[in-house]
């Protein structure tokens, strides 16, 4: 990757460059000992061409193919959804490549380091200590709401307030008669209060609600995948156990949730307590039960506290949301590293949504360590963009209009951007799904592109951290896995600090290399793994949407 002035050029083979300050038209750029006049005037993170393209002529960004030419693109010319198509490489699975020897980075830094988590039976570590209350459907979510009415602020895990917002000034004003514009110029903004109380349970991070509209109604694959998917969060190793209200006759039914905890192994060292309404002589007694059950389950989860634990316990997502035309040059790239620091270190990390791999296919294909596990990603990923195509949603319809407007024209160049989160060591395993992360190394998860959908996927199956790239900025946040918010640029992170944690703008200004921006945040997890708080945390941001992949009938 070569920069020079205000541009860059990532992989010698592309005939795209990107801006990285605004260029105006007419502005000359020299560059490799070409000069450039500008067509056009292209905001930062843009690109533009750099040679003329009639129609139907590849374009090439981060070495692969990213689109074709909608119609001649002069020289200099900014490429936008009017000039350019989506366009990617066929992929296949090749069982007689030779694989080539990885090289790990130098993980000497990192070697004797350590966080303090919580040692489940299994063997795993938790970086948090949660207690669940599940509804299997949503007929349950009322009751689930009334348990937090009741749990929350006596146990002490009230949301604690950053910022006030002085409803009561304007109630005040609208009775002595205060108009609307005078309501309007009124600052209701005040120091915020700490509503929280001392924890009775100190050992335990939080209890989390997972409500959701599933269970029933749709197709039985969907409440079947829902039932693995909470029974891979009880097994996450951030959670102590679980309360779980069942109706009793809906699709997703406490038998399916107990044969999928079944299957796993630190599940079945977990206590999980099923309650029934139907079964039940009436709504409270259920309620009451519920309470009770959930109070010795903390009583239990609070014996267990933080000690060391050898940083290849680490488990991380790694997730990006709200890109940009610099997320696959500075964020994605950090994630990247800290990836192979992390699989250098004999730990586990996980690349998810897979309509943001389409274009480099054949790249992962040729990482996987096995022709089996190569299939599998080739058949997951043909299979599910079939299925889209069918529904009138391919992958190539995947940008958003803010990806779009930002710099990411088409689905293969987010995509390309995206894997780089993935680093470069090889894929030990593909995985569907909900199925659980039990590999050490690079997993490849089968997730959808919306940022919740898949965060929620990545704790479902045993992430223990997620890392979280953005260009545009959100608050996504998930109720047991601490998900750490990196932006991509120092704008974004100037602005929107109040939910983002960490800034690789510093790649962009050329003050950091994307091995130094990687070993301060492998530092930083270190301190949430201990219990550092995210932002997404002290907000309460607790995100959860289980993918359904049927339909309704």
């Amino acid at each position: 990757m070569e920069t020079k002035q205000n541009v860059l050029k990532i992989h010698e083979k592309d005939n795209v460059i990107v801006a990285l300050t605004d260029l105006k038209k007419g502005d000359k750029i020299t560059f490799e000992n070409h000069v450039y006049e500008l067509q056009n005037d292209i905001s930062a993170k843009h690109k533009f061409v750099t040679e003329t393209l009639a129609e139907g002529d590849p374009v090439y960004m981060y070495g692969v193919l990213v689109g074709k030419a909608k119609k001649e693109i002069l020289k200099g010319d900014i490429i936008s959804t009017t000039n350019l198509i989506h366009d990617t490489e066929k992929y296949g699975v090749n069982s007689s490549e030779e694989k080539e020897v990885w090289q790990a980075p130098d993980v000497s830094k990192f070697v004797n380091k350590t966080f303090n988590g919580y040692h489940r039976a299994d063997r795993k570590v938790g970086t948090e200590n949660n207690w669940l209350i599940i509804p299997l459907v949503f007929c349950q979510n009322r009751n689930v709401e009334v348990l937090k009415q009741a749990l929350v602020e006596k146990l002490g895990y009230g949301k604690k307030q950053h910022l006030g917002l002085d409803v009561d000034a304007l109630i005040n004003d609208y009775k002595s008669g205060v108009s609307a514009e005078a309501m309007l110029d009124k600052n209701i903004l005040k120091d915020g209060e700490d509503t929280s109380k001392n924890l009775l349970f100190p050992n335990v991070d939080g209890v989390k609600f997972l409500t959701h509209d599933g269970g029933c109604g749709g197709a039985t694959s969907d409440a079947i995948t829902l039932c693995n998917l909470l029974a891979g969060y009880i097994n996450n190793p951030n959670v102590a156990g679980a309360t779980v209200l069942s109706l009793g006759c809906q699709h997703a039914q406490a038998s399916i949730l107990q044969d999928a905890l079944g299957k796993m192994a630190d599940a079945n060292n977990k206590p999980v307590y099923i309650l029934e309404q139907q079964q039940s002589v009436s709504e409270k007694e259920l309620l009451a039960e519920a309470v009770k059950k959930t109070f010795v389950g903390l009583m239990e989860a609070n014996k267990i506290e933080r000690k060391p634990a050898n940083l290849s316990k680490l488990v991380i997502g790694l997730e990006c949301g709200g890109s940009d035309g610099f997320s696959g040059i500075s964020a994605n790239p950090t994630l990247g590293y800290v990836s192979d620091l992390i699989v250098g270190l004999g730990g586990a990390t996980v690349l998810s949504e897979f309509p943001e791999l389409n274009g480099v296919e054949q790249e992962l294909i040729n990482r996987c360590t096995s022709t089996e596990k190569a299939k599998k990603f080739s058949h997951i990923m043909s299979t599910y963009n079939s299925k889209a195509e069918a529904l009138g949603a391919a992958f190539s319809m995947n940008p958003s209009p803010g990806n779009i407007k930002d710099g990411l024209i088409t689905d293969a160049i987010k995509s390309a951007g995206a894997a780089k989160k993935g680093g470069t060591s090889p894929v030990q395993d593909v995985l569907d799904y909900t199925e659980q992360v039990v590999t050490s190394g690079l997993n490849l998860l089968c997730t959808p592109g919306n940022d919740v959908e898949s965060t929620t996927g990545l704790a479902g199956s045993g992430c223990n951290v997620i890392l979280f790239t953005t260009g545009l900025g959100t608050p996504t946040g998930n109720p047991i896995t601490p998900v750490v918010k990196v932006s991509t640029n120092s704008t974004l992170f100037n602005k929107m600090g109040d939910i983002i944690d960490f800034n690789t703008g510093s790649i962009i200004e050329g003050s950091k290399t994307i091995e130094q921006a990687g070993e301060e945040l492998l530092d930083f997890v270190i301190e949430v793994a201990s219990g550092k708080q995210t932002k997404a945390r002290q907000l309460r941001q607790d995100d959860f949407i289980p993918w359904k992949r049927g339909m309704s009938l």
